[in-house]
Formats: structure tokens, C-alpha cells, sequence
């Protein structure tokens, strides 16, 4: 049996649930190309949507979960981020029309679209609910293994399935796994021993087959779509012209803090040294990053990664909010949405805490008041800011210590790497989903009647 054979007889048939509707009956408001995807994942049944930041994630599974219900009449719940789940509301609202509930616990639900934070899905009883979005699905490899299998788990038997996602890294396999496995389309160890290779003793290596490429993204082509912008989908009419990034500009600062026990700075290369190279040069960095807000009319978010980083730039930063892990609920959804209204000057916290999902195009200055070593965390996080939809120019300011090396080429260089990866897997897929697209949406031209109807003679009553 060659390879071909082989996967020929692994072939997984996806075929759930779907919802039958008009295409043209989906939401006015709605961009054409977001139409067509939700119009697929309705007929999919089970799907996910992995789109760049500012594309409209949220209208289209504000819309996806209103058609769920429309059809079946049982409660539907959204899983968001914290703070995410009271924009979500408050967008979906402004462009579909629909009203969804924050709910706390099953006793909160209604018949209807319920939404909810992450962290409160164990008050929650699956089984309820006929459909289960995952906006911001990237995060559930942040969690630990536990709470990753649990809504794996939960969900299994749900009818409807939708994960929206930014746009995952194409050589983060474990990510796709967790979805595939989420949607019911297959397991993530079956994922990976079907089209990868094992390098070597860590668990996390696993190289694509060379001669499993192509296969991998059509596989991935049947239950997801990845796109950048429009046009990836393969229409030529899809307009791109709404879809474009203001410029960007990276400052880098460097502070030159004379490390303990060393007469001058040596470059930081294990992960022991890289954090106290960051606690050498604590103070340093967070009066250059205060000084950028202070010296400035405009509005700011500065990322930190320690807590003792986060209550010094508090105390140096004029008209700030800080908002830690140890905050409250309310407070960090006060904090967040309020800043989302241009309510707050300076928004002091750290990527884990509102790095994924948040809107805040009010904002066009970012600092760094130190940056982590995961490209994912600054990427979102930047995001959140330098995203579609975005009318400003936008300022990107990091600071770090001399020990630590320069940070803003290996960001740039990380980011470049990461777009010509995506690139190359919207090239895969492209077909295949402009494929899977004209399958299930046949309807794209309306009939326009030009003339008038008429009864024919004999069947008119005198």
C-alpha cells in the first residue's frame, strides 16, 4: 500500500448537522466573503475560522450562533476571553442586531445566545446547549491539560461547532490538533501520526512529511479556512481595499543598567540570566517606558510582564489604570472596556491577562515595558492596537536592557518568518476552500425579474 492508498483508507468523512439557509438571507451588514464563511461553517456544521486580527470574527459568529438557534430553538453559548465577552455583546449588537446574555452559571441561561468567560465553563452543564462557539480558540493551548480536555471532552456531543481563531502558526501542529480533535474531525495523536515525523525526545517536535504536505493542508482545508485577508479565499471580486494596516513604526530603547555582581553587561543567553537581566534593569526600563506616556497627549497601553514591574510603572505613570492577575473580575472588565472607550490615558498589564481578543483601535501608541520570550504573546498583544479597522499610524515602543541583545530585529525577524509561513499555507489551501465554497454556496447571483408577471387568460377569475 503506497501513501496514497494509506490515506485514502484513513479518510475521514465530515458529515454533521448543518443549517440550511439562503445565503443572501445572512445578515446585511456582513462583508460578502464573511457571507460565504458563514455560510460554510453553517453547512459544515463543524468548523473553524482562522482569520488575521480586524477581519470580523465576531460579527461572523455573532452570526453563525444566531442562525444555530434560529433553526433549533435550544441555547447556544459563545466561550470568550475575559473582558472579550462584554465587547462581543456590545458588537454584535451595534452590527448584527442581536441581543446575547452574559451568563455567570447554568441558572443565568436563556433560550437564546448566551456568552461566557473561559473560566467559568465548569458552572456550566454542556449538554444544555445544542451550539458552542470558542472565540479566541487559540488560547486553549495557554491552559493547562486539564482544562484544554475538559472542553474537548464537554463538547464532544455537541451538534454545532464553531472556533474562531486568529491566525494560528502554520508549525504550531499542537494548536490544528486541538482544534481538529475540538471539532470532531479527528484526534490529535491520529492528526500526527498520519501526516508527521517524531524528532528526537521532545514531544513537541513533530515535522511535517514532505510527501504529506500537500494532503495535511487539504485535510485542513475541509474543516477550516485560513485567510489574511479577503482575497486569500480565491474570489477575484473580494475587495481588499478595507483591508489594509496603517504604517507601523518599531522604536527600540535600551537602557544600559549595570548588571550585579559584573562590572559591565554581558549578553543574556539562558532563560535564568535573561530574567535577571530583566530585574537588573527593572527601574531603568520602567522610567524610559513612563516617560513616553508622561511626555505624550495620546492614549497608551504599556505591556509588563512582572509585578513588580507593573506596580512601579502604576506609580510613575500619570492617569493610569493597572490591572493585575489579582485583580477582580469586575475590575478587569471595567478596566478593559473602559479603555476600549477612551475612558483611560494609560492601560498598564501583561499580555497573558488581555493579550488574546480585546478591540482597542482607540489606541495607537504601544510600549513594552519589557518583552517575553514568546513571539505569540507580542504579536496578540500588539495586535490588539495594529489591527484592521485601525486609522491611525500606529507607534511600537520596546524597552529592554543592554543585556538582552537587540529585540527589535529578532521581533521583526520572528514576524517576517511568521507571515511568509502563513503565505505559503494560503497558497495550499487557497483552492481547496474556494472549493469547499462553491460546494455549499450555489445561490452567489439573486434572481432580478425584469418583467412583470402575468396570468395566463384561462386561469383568470372574471
Amino acid at each position: 500500500m503506497n501513501y496514497e492508498e494509506f490515506l485514502k483508507s484513513k479518510e475521514f468523512k465530515i458529515n454533521f448537522k448543518s443549517v440550511d439557509v439562503i445565503r443572501d438571507d445572512l445578515n446585511k451588514n456582513l462583508f460578502e466573503y464573511q457571507k460565504d464563511l458563514v455560510y460554510l461553517a453553517l453547512k459544515k456544521g463543524h468548523f473553524a475560522l482562522f482569520a488575521m486580527t480586524g477581519s470580523g470574527k465576531t460579527a461572523m459568529q455573532g452570526e453563525w450562533a444566531w442562525k444555530v438557534w434560529n433553526k433549533e430553538r435550544k441555547p447556544v453559548l459563545i466561550l470568550a476571553p475575559l473582558a472579550v465577552s462584554h465587547q462581543s455583546i456590545a458588537e454584535i449588537k451595534k452590527l448584527l442586531g442581536y441581543e446575547i446574555k452574559f451568563v455567570s452559571n447554568q441558572d443565568e441561561v436563556i433560550n437564546g445566545i448566551n456568552i461566557t468567560n473561559y473560566e467559568k465553563l465548569d458552572r456550566f452543564d454542556a449538554d444544555e446547549f445544542v451550539g458552542i462557539v470558542l472565540d479566541e480558540s487559540s488560547i486553549l493551548k495557554s491552559f493547562t491539560g486539564k482544562t484544554r480536555d475538559m472542553i474537548i471532552n464537554q463538547f464532544t456531543s455537541t451538534p454545532y461547532k464553531l472556533a474562531c481563531s486568529a491566525t494560528p502558526a502554520p508549525n504550531d501542529h499542537m494548536e490544528l490538533g486541538n482544534h481538529s480533535e475540538f471539532l470532531n474531525v479527528m484526534s490529535r495523536s491520529e492528526m500526527l501520526s498520519m501526516f508527521f515525523v517524531h524528532d528526537g525526545g521532545d514531544t513537541s517536535k513533530w515535522r511535517l512529511k514532505g510527501h504529506a504536505r500537500d494532503k495535511f493542508w487539504e485535510f485542513v482545508s475541509t474543516w477550516s479556512a485560513v485567510f489574511t485577508k479577503p482575497s486569500d479565499l480565491g474570489y477575484s471580486q473580494y475587495d481588499d481595499d478595507k483591508f489594509k494596516l496603517p504604517k507601523r513604526t518599531r522604536y527600540e530603547h535600551i537602557v544600559h543598567s549595570k548588571p550585579k555582581n559584573a562590572l559591565f553587561a554581558l549578553n543574556a543567553e539562558t532563560l535564568q540570566e535573561r530574567r535577571q537581566a530583566k530585574r537588573d534593569s527593572l527601574e531603568d526600563r520602567c522610567n524610559v517606558a513612563a516617560d513616553l506616556v508622561n511626555g505624550s497627549d495620546d492614549i497608551w497601553i504599556v505591556w509588563c510582564e512582572l509585578n513588580d514591574e507593573s506596580k512601579l510603572l502604576k506609580s510613575l505613570i500619570k492617569d493610569s489604570v493597572e490591572v493585575k492577575g489579582s485583580d477582580s473580575e469586575d475590575h478587569k472588565t471595567k478596566a478593559m472596556m473602559d479603555f476600549a472607550d477612551g475612558k483611560i490615558k494609560c492601560l498598564i498589564t501583561k499580555p497573558k491577562i488581555a493579550g488574546f481578543g480585546m478591540n482597542w483601535q482607540v489606541c495607537s501608541h504601544v510600549a513594552y515595558a519589557s518583552v517575553s520570550d514568546s513571539f505569540e504573546q507580542f504579536f496578540q498583544s500588539e495586535r490588539r492596537v495594529y489591527r484592521y479597522g485601525q486609522k491611525n499610524e500606529v507607534e511600537v515602543h520596546t524597552v529592554t536592557s543592554e543585556s538582552e541583545g537587540n529585540v527589535k530585529e529578532n521581533l521583526q525577524r520572528k514576524e517576517e518568518k511568521f507571515m511568509e509561513m502563513i503565505n505559503e499555507v494560503v497558497t495550499y489551501t487557497k483552492a481547496q476552500t474556494l472549493k469547499e465554497i462553491k460546494q455549499v454556496s450555489i445561490q452567489r447571483t439573486g434572481y432580478n425579474p425584469q418583467i412583470n408577471m402575468s396570468l395566463p387568460s384561462f386561469l383568470e377569475v372574471a
